[in-house]
């Protein structure tokens, strides 16, 4: 296949016309001219499938529940919006739980689901928090670090576990890090750390920071917090959920240049009810109202969100991020940051999942692995 004279997000992270040529599920070439017959995509924008490394589920399914058959649903409601890698995320549940969820969705990553995402990992976000930070998790199941649960689930899952949050604060924390780094990216997370903590943290091998601001101690002038060891650290990548709820646009603009160079992961932190009208659903457990997109506990909470990656990304470029820097934060980004090197760029070698929009970044059509799929 052969598609050409597109605006294609190059490698290099710039917007340029060229052609661009796929076998086998794979881009073959990117160049400006490429001979021979093709479809003609001027006017249309060519950009790299999204990648969204923290997301619960959607359309009524949740990760968290070992349903194949909900698994498939939701693979293809990411795929049809322009997701095309996703690394399933867990919650804070029992350890036997959390056995069976591991060991499914280990399972379900070999799958390849016809018109679907790739499942690329598993986020295991829980349940080594802070209660004092827990946010929508369920405070009866937050545990101390457990190095043995760790090799356990992950042992289930096939060696799928691609991040671990914890909060480095807790006992065993240092232990933990320095063990589970060899075999996930470690990620600050649900934490009542303070500066020093966190940046001792990082020091030790802790390389991540699930959705920054959210659920961590911030940014003050007298104690900088989580927020500002990682606003300080050169080598940490940080979510950002961009959906115009958890954070406002000023903090999103102002994350991007203080971090920027691939530095910044968006991220959707979807749960069951993205997709779906406002109503009563479920998180971790937990009850959940959907209204108007803001989903919170009944205490008020705010409860991931029921917004998909796409919609995020175009929703921080309307805040006033570059398009180059939103389009990077949403794909090549967050795949590096768990070591996937074959999605997330338009380059020779890497995965032919594609998005076509429009100039205003509109999805119009997807390829997953070179196969067009029905979009939107």
């Amino acid at each position: 296949m052969l598609l050409k004279n597109a605006r294609v997000f190059h490698a290099d992270y710039h917007f340029e016309k060229a052609d661009v040529r796929i076998e086998n599920g794979r881009i073959l070439e990117v160049a400006p001219i490429i001979a021979g017959a093709g479809e003609d995509l001027s006017g249309k924008t060519l950009i790299p499938g999204l990648c969204d490394i923290h997301s619960h589920g959607c359309v009524g399914g949740d990760w968290s529940r070992p349903d194949p058959e909900s698994y498939r649903k939701m693979s293809r409601f990411y795929a049809k919006n322009g997701i095309t890698a996703l690394c399933a995320t867990t919650m804070s549940l029992p350890a036997a739980e959390l056995e069976k969820i591991m060991a499914a969705l280990g399972r379900f990553s070999e799958e390849e689901v016809p018109g679907g995402t790739r499942i690329i990992g598993i986020n295991m976000e829980g349940p080594f928090f802070s209660k004092k930070k827990k946010g929508a998790q369920a405070e009866e199941n937050i545990i101390d670090p457990d190095i043995g649960l760790f090799h356990k689930l992950q042992s289930l899952s096939g060696g799928k576990i691609r991040l671990c949050d914890i909060a480095p604060e807790l006992p065993g924390a240092d232990e933990f890090i320095q063990e589970v780094k060899k075999e996930a990216v470690i990620s600050i997370a649900h934490t009542d750390a303070d500066y020093e903590t966190a940046r001792h943290a990082l020091c030790i091998g802790a390389s991540h920071a699930t959705h920054l601001y959210n659920a961590m101690t911030l940014l003050v002038h007298r104690a900088p917090g989580v927020v500002g060891a990682v606003l300080e650290s050169k080598e940490a990548v940080a979510e950002l959920i961009s959906d115009g709820i958890h954070l406002h646009p000023a903090a999103i603009r102002l994350t991007f240049s203080i971090l920027g160079d691939g530095k910044i992961a968006l991220i959707s932190d979807s749960m069951e009810a993205c997709g779906m009208p406002n109503g009563e659903y479920e998180l971790g457990g937990q009850p959940v109202t959907v209204c108007d997109g803001r989903a919170t506990l009944h205490d008020g909470t705010i409860a991931g969100s029921a917004t998909n990656l796409f919609t995020c990304m175009r929703r921080a470029i309307s805040f006033g991020v570059p398009a180059e820097e939103a389009v990077r934060a949403a794909t090549c980004a967050p795949a590096e940051s768990i070591g996937i090197r074959d999605t997330g760029k338009i380059a020779p070698g890497y995965m032919a999942d594609l998005c076509l929009t429009d100039e205003e970044l509109r999805l119009q059509r997807v390829w997953v692995r070179g196969r067009e799929i029905e979009c939107g």
